[in-house]
């Protein structure tokens, strides 16, 4: 096993972050201390430790969080502002959130001490919807929703929501359900704010096939197995649904075109064939054509004086035209 799927196993980290501690010398595999990328270890018989402390493998935990206002999703803050984590037992062990929603924003988060998952749930390439309920100022209309979904472009690009639907009025602000496939930072409030319709509330309600369903905001609770599996479904379903379908789609491609290819060639062989023998025909009657011709030609010279001008040389040309 690759160290540093071993240290992301133990809970330090994604495998990013457990190979930044490797380079830093602070791993050792049975008191030898390794700051190159590529070892192995096996744990069955090896000690491995973090700055002196051995490490042991953790049982991985997932949970559903219903994140309240004004905490923030990071480990530690430098202004001493609450986070996630405080929301959790100190003596339980290390985890990560799966993205981040910013202080103002609610509902679901899923934090867990999986840190190699947590990374890739949170990966644009894995096209996982994330769903929310959102308070917007005034009454959007569809041609706003057309803008959302084309999208606008910041300074870290172009956002778009994937999707985007009403669900009803209350007093001057309208209560809209939205679909995105990304976690860019303020990107709904931004979007609307440039649409000219401030977000009022925010709340996450789904992540993938999870809903928040009736967890009280700030308590948390593990995710069931049948969550897990349709998870680890969608991972799986979007790894192998990029390549797989266009290489069978370019193989049928190759296909057609070679049936094609017979079929026009076999065409144009017939057409040929066609032609030859037309040329074949022509050929036979022009040849007889021409034995006829010499034939009157030779009974003429019996009879009568050779032509000289125009008409002998009509007479020559006559046998050619049936040769061609």
């Amino acid at each position: 096993m690759r160290l540093q799927r071993y240290l992301a196993q133990c809970g330090l980290g994604s495998r990013r972050e457990c190979e930044e501690l490797i380079e830093h010398g602070r791993v050792e595999i049975d008191g030898v201390t390794v700051d190159k990328l590529g070892s192995n270890v096996k744990p069955t018989i090896q000690t491995v430790t973090l700055d002196g402390e051995p490490l042991k493998f953790e049982r991985k935990r997932y949970y559903l969080l219903n994140k309240p206002p004004g905490f923030l999703c990071t480990s530690k803050d430098p202004q001493g502002r609450r986070t996630i984590f405080d929301l959790f037992p100190p003596e339980g062990p290390r985890l990560f959130c799966v993205g981040r929603l910013d202080e103002a924003t609610t509902g679901l988060l899923i934090v867990t001490n999986d840190g190699d998952l947590s990374q890739k749930l949170a990966h644009p390439k894995h096209r996982i919807h994330r769903l929310y309920k959102a308070q917007v100022a005034g009454h959007p209309d569809r041609e706003v929703f057309n803008q959302l979904k084309e999208g606008h472009y910041f300074t870290e690009g172009k956002f778009k929501v994937h999707d985007i639907r009403p669900i009803k009025k209350q007093g001057q602000s309208t209560w809209v359900e939205i679909t995105m496939t990304e976690g860019q930072n303020r990107e709904i409030r931004r979007l609307l704010a440039r649409t000219g319709h401030k977000v009022m509330k925010l709340e996450r309600i789904g992540f993938g096939p999870i809903r928040i369903g009736r967890v009280p905001i700030g308590q948390f609770r593990e995710l069931r197995r049948e969550e897990l599996g349709k998870l680890f479904e969608i991972l799986e379903r979007n790894k192998a649904g990029g390549s797989a379908p266009k290489k069978k789609s370019s193989s049928r491609n190759v296909e057609t075109k070679n049936v094609d290819r017979k079929k026009t060639g076999s065409k144009t062989a017939g057409s040929k064939s066609s032609s030859n023998k037309n040329v074949g025909s022509k050929n036979v009657s022009g040849k007889k054509s021409a034995t006829s011709g010499k034939g009157k030609s030779a009974g003429k010279k019996s009879t009568k004086k050779k032509v000289v001008g125009r008409n002998s040389r009509n007479a020559k040309k006559k046998p050619r035209r049936g040769k061609r």
